[in-house]
């Protein structure tokens, strides 16, 4: 049996790629909602993370 009869055997299998189809609309909206709502300030102290040279205290 063919994978597409599968998904034929499925009942409202259309509405799948419609919700995925939102769920990744929604998620890019709200990342790209993030990175122009984020404070500048945070994103330069999180770009220089690599190169501290504060000794670290590992317990």
């Amino acid at each position: 049996m063919k994978f597409i009869n599968y998904l034929q055997s499925i009942s409202g299998v259309g509405i799948f790629p419609l919700i995925s189809l939102l769920m990744f609309f929604v998620f890019f909206a709200a990342v790209t909602w993030y990175v122009f709502r984020v404070d500048k300030t945070y994103i330069e102290r999180a770009s220089r993370i690599p190169m501290n040279e504060e000794p670290t205290t590992e317990v």
